[in-house]
């Protein structure tokens, strides 16, 4: 039956005009992509008044590739530049740009092109097939389940930040406490304003990230004196072509990125950013050689950008089955979908199937442009680097400003890219990495929302966690991320004192 269904959506997605959409959407992704703090939600958000005197399949398909395509190009600008689109890209800095700097940029994101195809055509297949299941699975998570996957997520920060647990920790609480920001949901007082106005609504995430992260970066080379040119990558067609050896390194990494990703997509609000995040830390933790991680290791790109695509294949889930936003950006293509008149949830396969299945078909279409049109543009992404930084940096840092204006056409928000910059810039040089903080900001609300939830159904009391199995369960993996660690350390032989004559 799924397979009659998605072949008949394939005849419809196939045509020559939805097949141009999708290419046009996949390019145009790419380039938001790239551009630091554009990324998916506000190149989406952008894009959906122009889509509105589209058919309404060619406008969803086109807002569905340019999702794709952004999520790429995110990592072209993280491998190369060290300036992730999004925060789903942020991983993939870890281990991208370090490969870059050894004159494998190209190598890099054919590993990123290939992990990202080879996760979002068998999750294409998963999310066609497994639909109902994984969406009963989901809407079996109530609030306290929720409150407690959040935590776990924010506890497998940890292991981002090397050996340098304690420091990746306090960004993540730094960064749920900047999410605190502003008005409280359900009272309505305003919190950790100072009495500015300028604080009432918050701090935004794409402010936040790209001052955090983009323009962070920039100072900080800047600082470093490294305004001369970036003579660091020496990228040739042929240097994007993946051993048999390599193939094999990165298989495991993509196949547990894939499935992982793909059940934390599915999970309403979980979204790639917290699924690359975590499938790097299971992937680091999985690993006998670890020594790499973090200098290069081309396994620390496959599995991140795997997971970033099976994620947001996965996010399609509840947006499709249950009318539940996977992910900020399905929260905005649900919105489209409202737009045109379309209802997701229980009722949009029967009632709107022909439209629904050739839109999961357009999602394999869009995955095989983009790894067709993006490994032969490697090389020339990857000549990015032989620009003299002199010349980028002018360049970036007005677009990243623009990016952070952009998303409320606000100075305010500018302003607070601005202020996190200056605040990142010192915050490395003490050792403190970025990225938790960011993880940290995007859970934040969440994470309040869900425990305020969660005890509204206790009737006040926090007992209500006690009572859910599944809560219990994932609390108890939290611990041991706490636990063993020390329980390792304790175990390991202090060295021997030196002999002395």
């Amino acid at each position: 039956m799924v397979v009659n269904e998605l072949l008949v959506g394939f005849s419809t997605a196939l045509t020559f005009e939805n097949v141009l959409v999708c290419l046009v959407g996949a390019l145009l992704g790419t380039l938001l992509g790239i551009l630091p703090g554009i990324g998916s939600s506000s190149g989406m958000a952008l894009l959906i008044p122009l889509t509105l005197t589209m058919d309404p399949l060619q406008a969803l398909i086109l807002l569905a590739a340019l999702y794709y395509g952004c999520e790429y190009g995110g990592t072209v600008s993280s491998v190369l530049l060290n300036t992730p689109g999004d925060g789903a890209a942020l991983v993939t800095c870890i281990d991208g740009h370090p490969m870059a700097k050894r004159g494998e940029a190209a190598k890099a994101l054919a590993v990123a092109a290939v992990s990202s195809f080879v996760a979002g055509t068998l999750t294409v297949v998963l999310l066609s097939v497994a639909a109902p299941l994984f969406a009963d699975v989901a809407l079996n998570f109530g609030p306290p389940e929720m409150f407690a996957l959040i935590v776990l997520g924010l506890t497998t920060v940890g292991g981002i930040a090397g050996n340098a647990r304690r420091k990746g920790w306090t960004m993540a609480a730094l960064g749920v406490l900047v999410a605190c920001v502003g008005v409280e949901g359900q009272t309505g007082v305003l919190r950790f304003t100072f009495g500015s106005d300028l604080l009432a609504n918050g701090i935004g995430l794409v402010p936040f990230i790209i001052g955090l992260v983009a323009m962070a970066e920039l100072c900080r080379q800047s600082y470093e004196n490294k305004l001369r040119p970036n003579r660091i990558a020496r990228t040739r067609y042929r240097d994007m072509l993946l051993t048999r050896r390599e193939l094999g390194r990165i298989r495991g990494s993509i196949a547990r990125g894939g499935v992982l990703g793909f059940l934390l997509g599915c999970l309403p609000g979980a979204g790639p950013t917290v699924a690359t995040f975590i499938c790097y830390d299971v992937e680091k933790r999985v690993a006998r050689d670890k020594s790499m991680f973090g200098k290069g290791d081309m396994r620390g790109v496959a599995s991140p950008e795997a997971a970033n695509n099976a994620a947001v294949n996965g996010s399609f889930v509840p947006t499709l089955s249950l009318g539940i936003p996977g992910s900020g950006t399905t929260a905005i293509l649900l919105g489209a979908f409202v737009a045109f008149g379309i209802r997701p949830g229980p009722l949009l396969f029967e009632q709107q199937g022909d439209l629904v299945w050739a839109l999961i078909a357009s999602f394999y279409i869009g995955n095989v442009i983009l790894v067709i049109l993006n490994l032969p543009l490697a090389p020339l992404f990857a000549k990015i680097l032989y620009i003299p930084f002199k010349y980028i940096y002018p360049v970036v840092l007005p677009v990243a400003l623009v990016g952070a204006y952009a998303v409320h056409n606000s100075y305010r928000d500018a302003w607070i890219a601005l202020f996190f910059a200056a605040v990142a810039v010192l915050l490395i040089r003490q050792g403190y990495p970025p990225a938790p903080a960011i993880l940290g900001i995007v859970l934040g609300p969440m994470l309040e929302s869900y425990l305020e939830r969660s005890v509204s159904m206790g009737a006040g009391s926090f007992g209500i966690f006690l009572d859910r199995p599944i809560a219990l369960v994932i609390f108890a993996l939290t611990i041991l991320i706490f636990v063993v660690p020390v329980l390792l350390r304790r175990r390991r032989p202090e060295p021997a004192p030196a002999s002395t004559p």
